[in-house]
Formats: structure tokens, sequence, C-alpha cells
């Protein structure tokens, strides 16, 4: 019989949500990403400098490469938000994160981004939960990749990014035995 493997990759699989997004798991998307940075920050606090430079998985990104990621997608993520808001579906630019996660910035100590994503998130939020009990969160944005999506369903899809990359780095502190409270 042949052993179960998590695909690295995709820790907690591909986000997926079908039919209506009902008012409860909104909130809760909205939850998570509110407590996200806390979650993350708490996460990669213990690392020392050579864990955070540890891929996650062969040929993928570091510790330090994912938390600086986060911040890039989540600063994209908040744009878009505010790019749907304020125009007629906006097609959105999709940007190369894997020659991203190769600039210089992405040397520089996690805080930096961690702070980032702490001050994006505050702001993001509260922009969110300004939009409950209105139709502002059906309005649309075109990704050329991944197609036309609401407001609502990219307050999900980036809820599970979260997620995504948290266990990406959980499950390596767990193989490599790296203490993480």
């Amino acid at each position: 019989m042949g052993e179960y493997r998590v695909d690295e990759r995709y820790p907690i699989g591909v986000f997926t949500h079908e039919g209506e997004i009902s008012e409860e798991v909104l909130h809760s998307w909205i939850s998570e990403i509110e407590r996200y940075p806390e979650k993350l920050a708490k996460t990669v606090a213990s690392l020392r400098e050579e864990q955070l430079d540890t891929p996650y998985r062969e040929g993928g990104w570091t510790v330090r490469q994912v938390v600086h990621h986060v911040a890039d997608s989540h600063m994209n993520a908040y744009i878009r938000t505010k790019l749907a808001l304020t125009e007629k579906t906006p097609t959105i630019k999709p940007y190369e994160e894997a020659l991203w996660a190769e600039l210089a910035d992405y040397s520089l100590p996690v805080n930096v981004s961690l702070q980032m994503l702490t001050t994006i998130h505050t702001r993001w939020v509260h922009l969110i939960k300004s939009l409950i009990l209105t139709d502002e969160l059906e309005k649309e944005l075109h990704h050329p990749v991944s197609g036309t999506q609401t407001v609502r369903l990219l307050v999900g899809n980036y809820a599970w990014h979260g997620r995504h990359h948290l266990a990406h780095i959980t499950n390596l502190c767990e193989k490599k035995g790296w203490l993480v409270k």
C-alpha cells in the first residue's frame, strides 16, 4: 500500500469556495485576516537566522522569503480591494512572485515585513468591516490568470493565503524539531 504524502507546496490544499458566502463565513475570514500578523509573528519569533534562511521544502522559499512574500502579497490584496471599490471591474496586474523573492529587500530582517503586515492588515480589516451589510462586497475585479472575483471572495482567498504560508512554516518547524511557541 502506498504512503500518503501531503503536497508540500499546498499543505492545506488550494483555495476553493462554492456557492454563496454567508455572513458567518465572511466574518470568520475577516477575523483570520485580523489575527494573522500576530500569529505569523509568534510563529517566527523564536527562529534563529539560519532557521529563517531554511527553505520550507526542497526548491522552495526560505522562511524569510515566505514572510516577505506574505507582506508583498497582502499589500497587493489591499490595493486590489481598493481598486475594486473605486473602479468598474478593474483588471489587476499580476506580478512575478518568484522574481520578487530574489530581490535584495527579501534579505532584510523579517520584522520589517511583520510590521508592514500589521499595518496593512489594520487598514485592510477596517476597510472590509466598513463594507459589511453593503453591496460593495459584491464589486468585482479581474485577474488575467484566475478570472473575475468579488471583493467578498478575495477576502476568503487571502484568509486562505495566510493559513497556507503559515502551514509552510509550521510544517518545516515540526519536521526539523524546532520548537514554536
